[in-house]
């Protein structure tokens, strides 16, 4: 008969949000720094809404250099993602099987899910054909070509379960949904311009893989920068089921239970450092709207409280996050004019204004932010 297996350690919710502080680099430990060697890109840096992963960057003292790529990532969301790590992400983010496929695809194309991961490599292969013959404009470097023609080509590529009649367009196209999910591993590089977003191929893949490889990798990556988390919160993060998830999760994980604010506990799982030696964190940060900060997804942990979290975490048009010590005091919004760049801070409904230590924090921080959108002052407003 075996030994009982021991109880999995408890950690309350201050030592996880120090320890995501300390590993996100938002004590800033230098300033000046190339993005790509910031550790959140290591997971991939969210763009939405643009300039969002060059501001997110800015807070940590770091900026956007030429190691870094905007691609389709995790769930085909755009987001910066280190060069070097293009062919690998196109790997990890793969469907795990033809049933982690399935579950991926969106229900307007829900015939689709016969295919399997098939579905995902007619679109890759058409993504990389399109791109390949689009001329200089879709070649790496190039200005790229726009969104339209690159659905159209996809389209015209790709069995006809894999498009659907669109209202709003009024004519048959690829499921955007599963055009981004594929893209990276079709080679497609995003290019924000004046006129919108443009696509070109990228030099570092070469085309869809064979299989998933390197999940469990991206795992401990998730981890490593938003941990505890349980398996389902990775896999909702990820985009991909947690009955697959499962099959490659780390051996090495650490089970502990979070205990939130409420006194509940769950049970996550740890990658390498465990939360409890981080001292506790200090300073006041402006976070864009889907900073890596706010990408975890224990929202609960986060923010405490359903009235908060619909306030920060709008469908559309969200704001930023004021960041005081660790906690979510309020919300932010910019708006540029001219050169300036102008805020104005908000409390929650219902609490008092920020207090003047937060405003001076603010105020510090809103040069590095003005600079990232390349405006070259900035004041607070209100």
């Amino acid at each position: 008969m075996g030994s009982p297996r021991s109880p999995a350690p408890v950690v309350d919710r201050g030592a996880v949000l120090a320890h995501r502080w300390r590993a996100q680099e938002l004590h800033r430990p230098a300033t000046g720094r190339a993005g790509s060697a910031c550790a959140v890109t290591a997971l991939g840096v969210a763009d939405v809404p643009a300039p969002a992963a060059a501001s997110a960057l800015a807070v940590r003292g770091a900026a956007v250099d030429g190691g870094l790529a905007l691609v389709w990532g995790a769930r085909g969301a755009p987001a910066l993602h280190r060069r070097g790590d293009l062919a690998r992400l196109a790997a990890a983010t793969w469907p795990l099987d033809d049933a982690d496929a399935a579950a991926r695809v969106p229900a307007q194309v829900a015939g689709a899910a016969a295919l399997g991961v098939g579905a995902f490599t007619r679109v890759a292969l058409a993504v990389r054909e399109v791109l390949a013959e689009g001329g200089p404009a879709a070649a790496p470097g190039g200005d790229g070509l726009d969104k339209a023609a690159l659905s159209a080509g996809v389209t015209r590529r790709v069995p006809a379960a894999l498009s659907h009649d669109c209202a709003p367009c009024g004519a048959r196209h690829v499921s955007g949904a599963l055009l981004q999910a594929a893209g990276l591993a079709g080679g497609a590089e995003l290019v924000r311009t004046g006129r919108g977003t443009r696509f070109r191929l990228l030099a570092e893949v070469t085309g869809p893989p064979e299989r998933a490889s390197g999940t469990e990798e991206l795992v401990r990556r998730y981890l490593a920068l938003l941990g505890p988390a349980p398996v389902a919160d990775v896999a909702a993060y990820l985009g991909a089921s947690a009955r697959a998830l499962r099959a490659v999760w780390p051996a090495d994980a650490v089970e502990l239970r979070v205990r939130g604010g409420d006194g509940r506990e769950r049970v996550a799982f740890a990658a390498g450092a465990l939360p409890g030696g981080a001292p506790p964190p200090r300073g006041v940060r402006l976070l864009p709207p889907g900073d890596p900060w706010l990408q975890a997804r224990d929202r609960d942990l986060t923010v405490p409280g359903r009235e908060r979290q619909r306030q920060l975490w709008r469908p559309v048009g969200a704001p930023g996050a004021v960041l005081v010590d660790g906690e979510v005091a309020g919300t932010w919004r910019a708006s540029a004019r001219g050169r300036r760049l102008l805020a104005r801070l908000a409390p929650w409904d219902g609490e008092p204004p920020l207090d003047e230590r937060v405003r001076a924090g603010a105020e510090a921080e809103l040069p590095l932010l003005a600079a990232a959108r390349g405006l070259e002052r900035a004041a607070l407003e209100g």
